[in-house]
C-alpha cells in the first residue's frame, strides 16, 4: 500500500472516529504540518499550539476528505497552513488593539493618582519602544494608529510602494509588540 493510500485509509477510519488511526495519522504527519505552522509563525510555540488545533480540526473534519485523485497530504498541509495563517492573522489584530487600546487609555480626560501613574509608566514604555524603531517606521505607526493615516496617503508621504508600507506597518507593529511584553 503506498503512502497516499495508507493516509487516505487512516482519514477515512478517523472521521469513523478510530482513535487508533489518529494516532497512527498523527505519526505519519505531524513533522510534515509542524513545519508548515513553525514556517507561517516564526514562532515555535504558537506553532506547537497551532499544531493541536490542525489535529483537533482533522478529527473533526476527515469526514469532509474526499478521495479525489489528490494527495491526502495536500489537504492536511492545507489544513495546517489555513489555521496557522488563522494565528497569524489573531496576533496582528491584538497587537492592533494593544496599542489601540493604550491610545484610548492615555487618551482618558480624567484619570485618578493611580491611572495617572499606569497611564504614565506605559506612556513610557511605549515611547521606549518606539525609540527602537528606524524614526520612518516609528513616524508611519503613529500616523496610521493614532493619526488615522490611509496605507496609501503613508506610502505617499513616505514616496515607498504600498505593499511596502505595508510591510513596515505590520514588522514595526511585531517589533511593538515584543517590545512591550518584556
Amino acid at each position: 500500500m503506498s503512502e497516499r493510500e495508507e493516509i487516505e485509509r487512516l482519514l477515512a477510519q478517523v472521521a469513523m472516529g478510530d482513535r487508533g488511526s489518529f494516532d497512527m495519522l498523527y505519526a505519519r504527519s505531524s513533522a510534515k504540518l509542524f513545519g508548515i505552522a513553525l514556517r507561517v509563525l516564526k514562532d515555535r510555540g504558537e506553532a506547537e499550539d497551532v499544531l493541536q488545533e490542525v489535529y483537533l480540526r482533522i478529527w473533526d473534519k476527515a469526514g469532509q476528505y474526499r478521495v479525489n485523485g489528490l494527495s491526502p497530504m495536500t489537504w492536511l498541509i492545507t489544513v495546517a497552513r489555513n489555521a496557522a495563517i488563522d494565528r497569524l492573522r489573531r496576533r496582528k489584530v491584538r497587537a492592533t488593539e494593544a496599542v489601540e487600546g493604550l491610545e484610548d487609555r492615555l487618551r482618558d480626560p480624567a484619570p485618578g493618582p493611580e491611572a495617572a501613574a499606569v497611564a504614565g509608566s506605559e506612556m513610557r514604555r511605549l515611547s521606549a519602544c518606539f525609540d527602537e524603531l528606524d524614526p520612518d517606521r516609528a513616524t508611519a505607526v503613529r500616523r496610521a494608529y493614532l493619526d488615522g493615516d490611509t496605507y496609501a496617503e503613508l506610502a505617499t508621504h513616505f514616496d515607498v510602494p504600498l505593499n511596502t508600507m505595508r510591510t513596515w506597518l505590520r514588522r514595526s507593529l511585531l517589533k511593538l509588540k515584543e517590545c512591550l511584553a518584556k
